[in-house]
């Protein structure tokens, strides 16, 4: 199917201002859509408030409002500029309700605006928990037992026929905003009574708490003429419980069977099919650790969080992607690195997200995790092997570490610790890293975290190669072992009481020093300029002719450091190149642009 010859106008909403759960993964997706739909020969007028961000550069789209993403002045706009058709699913959970406002009080209609790409039906199954709930029953797919309620009565009532423990998640959030487990009465009625103040539509869902399980997604893609493929599986570290903007995530999915894989990847390609979403689309599953049970969790009907990590670990442009669906195009009839983008992205590396959180500026709020997303960014990691991953991520969320060690916990006894990781804490990682340091087993703390065995095992080989390191001091062989999962010079010379320079020097004198891998995802052959930097593999990376200059990226978004640092590295690349040289960015954030 060709895109669309009676559309020449388009309306896109951004995010608005850089709050947590909504960040720079918008500013990302909405940008590429913009420059997408420009690209088509479409002329794009944007609305948004934020001024740190690149989507309100005039470069990005042909108008641009700086206006409060308000159903007044959305619709002053709607009826100044009569756009044809407005893309709902772009300016993350913000954009999407804006659009549906308008979609309801009829602005749209009086307009002459078309909602394109995912139809409001569509939106409303998936956003409305009711809905969402009938439409999984409908179509066989199992849904945690839950109850929709109205008020603070009707949830304590729900509850009770449930059975505690609960978990309440309020209509048309973001982030989890509202929501949280109750373990008693008194309990829900504290979330509850903020819950429906929060909801848009004052409903919430009281929902059996099934704390503990996997927590799995899965990115999704469909076209309007029904063709449906994954683009990415991710799996979290944490288990279901932790809001997974808060949590480890890794991929691709690496812990479950084969048997388990596709039936959650066949789910997930139902629900796209069954929804008639048009674009991207993020279904997250709860799995029960042993008995392959699953229930779905949610399905955000949008380009989400996810998107931009999905995007950047499988170098397939979702947003860009969404925007081109909306238009008409299928998935055969629009290129991507070199293939198209109907062909399933396989990725031959691993990548994992850590998030970065705001208790170094907030030390007395408390670090315990939940449903409510507290991170304000991420990092992402890309190596050869798990390991290494974890290791270069860490090192990426610039909080004065350069390895799985806190010193706060050397000074703990493992009673302390263990007791710290019954909540689901913000450095948990780094206290379940210090037990294995001290002997204890895989086993006992997946008993306590029920962090899936996988990883720990995966921290127990950083912890092994800890000690071959000490007891095999200025070992070449030991080493580049070293150096291959992931260890930084900086943390070898400390366990070899070294300088750091005398590591760098020796890997040097022995040839161990990096290659640059290629992301190639598609496996098109096609040279392809996304590099990750591992210590196997071939070198991909390839030099021209051209002078070249480094732009350092700003890397997580934290407190007093955000997008308009992204924005100022997108303008800089932008000018290096107009200038005759080859640009080239570093950084380690999958939100930006």
């Amino acid at each position: 199917m060709a895109k669309r010859t009676d559309i020449k106008k388009v309306l896109i909403i951004g995010s608005g201002p850089i709050v947590i759960g909504q960040a720079a993964e918008f500013d990302y997706a909405g940008t590429q859509a913009c420059l997408a739909l420009k690209e088509e020969g479409y002329e794009v007028v944007l609305v948004n408030s934020n001024p740190a961000t690149i989507m309100t550069d005039t470069s990005i789209a042909d108008k641009v409002y700086m206006e409060p993403l308000t159903l007044e002045y959305i619709a002053k706009i709607l009826r100044y500029e009569r756009p044809d058709a407005i893309v709902p699913g772009i300016g993350g959970q913000t954009g999407l309700n804006m659009a549906m406002q308008l979609e309801r009080k009829g602005v749209l209609k009086e307009c002459g605006t078309e909602l394109l790409g995912t139809s409001s039906r569509s939106i409303e199954r998936a956003e409305d928990r009711e809905l969402f709930k009938e439409m999984c029953q409908s179509i066989g797919e199992p849904v945690i037992p839950s109850e929709i309620t109205y008020d603070i009565d009707e949830a304590v009532a729900a509850a009770g026929r449930i059975g505690y423990p609960v978990v309440l998640r309020p209509a048309f959030t973001l982030g989890g905003t509202g929501g949280g487990f109750a373990n008693n009465e008194e309990e829900l009625r504290e979330i509850a009574a903020n819950a429906f103040k929060l909801s848009p539509v004052h409903q919430v869902l009281v929902e059996k708490s099934v704390r503990g399980y996997k927590e799995i997604e899965f990115e999704v893609m469909r076209d309007s003429q029904d063709h449906a493929i994954t683009i990415c599986g991710m799996e979290n570290v944490d288990p279901v419980g932790v809001h997974t903007g808060d949590s480890i995530v890794v991929a691709p999915i690496l812990s479950l069977s084969e048997k388990e894989l596709r039936m959650l990847n066949d789910s997930a390609i139902r629900i796209i099919r069954e929804l008639e979403i048009e674009g991207g689309c993020n279904v997250q599953f709860a799995l029960h650790p042993t008995s392959g049970e699953y229930f779905l969790i949610e399905v955000n009907p949008r380009v989400s969080r996810s998107s931009a990590l999905a995007s950047k670990a499988s170098g397939y442009p979702i947003a860009r992607v969404t925007a081109k669906i909306a238009m008409g195009m299928s998935l055969e009839e629009i290129p991507v690195a070199g293939g198209t983008a109907a062909m399933e992205p396989s990725l031959d590396y691993y990548v994992a997200k850590f998030p970065r959180f705001p208790f170094d500026k907030f030390t007395s709020a408390p670090n315990i995790l939940g449903t409510q997303m507290k991170a304000t960014g991420e990092v992402m990691g890309i190596g050869s092997t798990l390991e290494e991953c974890f290791l270069k991520s860490v090192r990426s969320l610039e909080t004065g570490v350069c390895h799985l060690h806190l010193a706060k916990f050397d000074k703990m006894s493992s009673g302390e610790i263990y007791e710290y990781i019954r909540d689901f804490r913000d450095d948990n990682i780094y206290a379940v890293t210090e037990l294995l340091r001290r002997g204890e087993s895989v086993e006992r703390l997946h008993e306590v975290t029920m962090i899936t065995e996988l990883f720990l095992e995966s921290i127990q080989k950083i912890v092994d190669m800890e000690r071959k390191l000490s007891d095999k001091v200025n070992d070449v062989d030991v080493l580049r072992e070293a150096k291959k999962m992931g260890f930084s010079d900086k943390y070898i010379s400390r366990l070899w009481h070294l300088e750091e320079t005398e590591i760098y020097l020796k890997r040097k004198k022995h040839g161990i020093v990096p290659v640059f891998r290629m992301v190639d995802t598609l496996h098109t052959g096609k040279y392809i300029a996304y590099l990750y930097s591992s210590y196997t593999g071939e070198n991909a990376s390839r030099l021209s002719d051209k002078k070249k200059i480094v732009v350092l990226g700003a890397g997580p978004i934290r407190i007093g450091q955000g997008v308009e640092f992204d924005y100022s590295t997108v303008h800089a690349v932008q000018t290096i190149r107009r200038s005759g040289y080859e640009s080239i960015i570093i950084n380690n954030n999958p939100e930006t642009l």
